[in-house]
């Protein structure tokens, strides 16, 4: 009941405690804990230690982001460095992420056509490159589709996703939109909804999962 509420949070100003100390230990409405507190006059000590409470407050704020932005810049040192292991990719590295990418993220079930589907940019220009190079599918057999969410602009989905993968619009199937309202997570997380390419091509296929199979043999 508000009557209680009220009377909690004017007990806790009475003891010296700041607004927001209230609020964060009641998570009481802060407009609610302003008015209910503020006829009560605190001493000069209780002041005094509430703004000494917040001055240690902001230090350790400032302390942690320090800190925070130092562990990142030692964090960036590693990476920059990884990033000189390599120069660039060969065409058999661009076959074996292919395949790779193809045995965790690519369609198994339906024996007339590859199929990839991903919600990340760079996993889709991968297999893209990896199409295109190492699979020579000519443009005219790449279809796709998105996956999206209510509320999405689909003209804007359809354009982002066309850039990405350098596929024309004009072979996109129809983007379906996903009405459940447990997608509102994913929809915040995933602007751009999933996208999946399509090559309709059996021998393909088997051919993407026979390297498949090879690639697995090596790796046990």
């Amino acid at each position: 009941m508000k009557t209680d509420e009220r009377d909690v949070a004017r007990a806790m100003r009475k003891k010296g405690k700041s607004i927001n100390q209230i609020i964060q230990e009641t998570g009481f409405a802060k407009g609610s804990v302003s008015l209910w507190a503020r006829d009560i006059v605190l001493t000069p000590e209780q002041r005094k230690q509430i703004s000494q409470r917040g001055r240690s407050v902001e230090s350790i704020e400032r302390r942690r982001l320090s800190r925070l932005a130092n562990t990142n810049k030692k964090r960036q040192v590693i990476i920059d460095s990884a990033k000189d292991d390599f120069t660039g990719i060969s065409v058999e590295q661009l076959k074996l992420i292919g395949i790779i990418l193809y045995l965790g993220e690519g369609g198994k079930t339906n024996h007339n056509m590859a199929r990839l589907s991903n919600s990340d940019p760079l996993v889709i220009k991968m297999m893209m490159r990896f199409f295109r190079e190492i699979c020579y599918v000519p443009e005219n057999k790449f279809r796709a589709s998105i996956h999206t969410f209510q509320h999405a602009d689909i003209e804007e989905t359809e354009k982002y996703w066309s850039r990405v993968s350098g596929i024309s619009r004009r072979q996109f199937f129809k983007t379906y939109i996903k009405p459940s309202a447990a997608s509102l997570q994913k929809r915040n997380t995933l602007p751009f909804g999933t996208f999946d390419i399509y090559v309709c091509d059996t021998k393909l296929f088997l051919t993407i999962m026979g390297w498949v199979e090879k690639v697995k043999l090596l790796a046990s």
